[in-house]
């Protein structure tokens, strides 16, 4: 199962396909599959974003546990092996990309709802106003089945 993340704006960003060969940020139309999202955004269009992965998975995120999402400790990042700070080099060059991409749009606020994929019966559990700034704090995490107003 991935986590996948959806972007509500005024005018459609404009698509990219994903590129195996060359990863980076995809932007695809809604399908009939996933149409069902756009009962929770104010804003005209709803595109689905994808990271670097093809789903959005490369997005950092946290899961819900014990109805809680954890504490995240940037202080922590000695204790990490090779493997965790590749994923969090990733994580950061997915939210710098989507920072970029979100500002481009030329909207003040763009709306973000992500969750993981088979969960679509689920509303938000969380909604956060935030800059485009916060995407790039090395504590941010996309809250599982949360939605936020970004301000850019």
């Amino acid at each position: 199962m991935c986590f996948v993340l959806y972007a509500g704006t005024t005018n459609p960003i404009p698509r990219r396909t994903f590129n195996k060969d060359a990863p980076d940020l995809s932007v695809e139309s809604l399908t009939e599959r996933d149409a069902w999202v756009k009962q929770y955004f104010s804003k005209p269009e709803v595109q689905y974003i994808g990271s670097t992965s093809s789903c959005g998975c490369d997005f950092p995120h946290a899961m819900l546990q014990n109805g809680q999402w954890p504490e995240i400790d940037a202080s922590m990042d000695d204790e990490k092996d090779e493997y965790d700070v590749a994923r969090d080099i990733s994580n950061r060059q997915n939210c710098e990309a989507l920072a970029t991409l979100l500002r481009m749009t030329g909207d003040k606020s763009v709306e973000l709802f992500g969750f993981w994929d088979g969960d679509s019966a689920k509303p938000p559990h969380a909604r956060e106003n935030i800059s485009a700034d916060t995407l790039l704090d090395s504590n941010f995490r996309f809250k599982e089945q949360g939605f936020y107003e970004v301000y850019l």
